[in-house]
């Protein structure tokens, strides 16, 4: 009798924590992806983590090691800009790298976008409507 209501206690336990795992385990997944090499400044290091929340949106973070100032560049830039190339390939401006001087660099947005493809430009300008032609760090397709 005892060894019976420790089965059925058990089960239910297991129950549980099956349920949960189908719960949390999505939630948890997230997609790391490394930017290759770049040409224009070799030693610039950097991940991509991009993670899907409750509301169907994208967290997406950047951690990059070594990018020069754009001030370095040759020519000279004033800021680096993050795009987000989605499944229409539509370039989209998602912010601005700011803090360069460090040699560890984070950059943390939210899209409604699935990304395809994230990298990152030497601009003139923070603002810009489509990427220049100075691409510093790229992914390849997620």
């Amino acid at each position: 009798m005892k060894t019976l209501k420790f089965l059925e206690n058990h089960k239910k336990i297991a129950l549980l924590l099956a349920i949960l795992s189908f719960i949390f385990i999505p939630l948890a997944c997230s997609k790391k992806i490394t930017f290759e090499n770049s040409k224009i400044v070799p030693a610039a290091r950097g991940e991509v983590i991009v993670k899907k929340d409750n509301n169907e949106n994208y967290n997406i973070e950047l951690k990059l090691s070594n990018l020069a100032e754009p001030s370095r560049l040759t020519p000279p830039r004033s800021t680096y800009v993050v795009w987000l190339e989605s499944e229409d390939n539509s370039p989209q401006n998602i912010g601005q790298i700011v803090g360069t001087n460090n040699l560890n660099v984070k950059f943390k947005t939210v899209s409604a976008s699935k990304p395809k493809r994230i990298y990152i430009t030497a601009e003139d300008s923070a603002d810009v409507q489509y990427p220049g032609n100075m691409r510093i760090l790229e992914t390849s397709l997620f």
